[in-house]
């Protein structure tokens, strides 16, 4: 997850609006080919998928003093999304599943994690494991990466990674309430750089899009809040 909003280019879009269109057109693409049996549609996916690397390629050239992708960092994004073809169904292009925990104790305090790879804190998250369900692998990410037994109570949110700025990976975040039943803090060694207990008015720097989350993770904590949080429809997806 990132800590702050990407830059915003000359032209008025932001790295995570670049982000965001590259790897909607490498989606469709990558779908395209998973189901075309025409050489001819195969070879517009392909060039689709150019189109693609190159957007991508402009944002990560953004803010940045270095200098931009070469031709052939663009033709191992292309690569890379081609491995990732299959057919038909198998090759039907989703954003990813990831499952967080919004962990409250009997004091009213939220249990939060650093992250050892960007240094932000957040609640205990992680991506869904193949054999679990949603709510276990909730409970599953807590106990590995705090130390902290607890038992789920309600999903609370469904968050939309890619626009709330959670990275520039395509991603779905399954978002669940849960209270503290047992444990100790202990940081995972490679997961986590830090593991705590904290209230509203203590609350660790830097937070990861704090503003999206915070109020309604301890709301729900307080029982105050008892819906599921959703990102809107927009009236246009690829204009706003």
């Amino acid at each position: 997850m990132t800590d702050s909003q990407p830059t915003a280019s000359a032209g008025g879009a932001s790295g995570l609006d670049l982000a965001r269109w590259s790897e909607a057109l490498a989606g469709l693409a990558r779908t395209g080919l998973a189901f075309t049996e025409s050489s001819f549609e195969a070879e517009r996916y392909h060039e689709i998928l150019a189109i693609a690397a190159d957007i991508r390629s402009a944002e990560l050239g953004i803010g940045g003093e270095e200098p931009g992708p070469t031709e052939l960092d663009r033709d191992a994004t292309v690569e890379t999304w081609l491995r990732t073809v299959g057919r038909r169904v198998a090759g039907y292009v989703t954003p990813k599943v990831a499952v967080g925990s919004v962990v409250g104790d009997d004091q009213g305090r939220l249990l939060l994690i650093q992250r050892s790879d960007s240094g932000v804190w957040l609640y205990p998250t992680g991506w869904a494991d193949v054999g679990y369900s949603a709510a276990e692998v909730a409970e599953k990410e807590v106990q590995e990466e705090t130390g902290i037994e607890c038992r789920v109570e309600r999903p609370i949110a469904i968050l939309d990674g890619l626009r709330a700025g959670f990275g520039r990976v395509p991603l779905y975040s399954l978002v669940f309430l849960c209270r503290a039943t047992g444990g100790e803090l202990m940081a995972h060694p490679q997961e986590c750089l830090d593991v705590g207990w904290f209230t509203r008015d203590d609350l660790p720097e830097p937070l990861a899009n704090a503003d999206l989350w915070v109020e309604h993770a301890f709301a729900s904590i307080e029982g105050t809040a008892d819906g599921v949080f959703f990102d809107q429809p927009r009236d246009q997806v690829w204009r706003s």
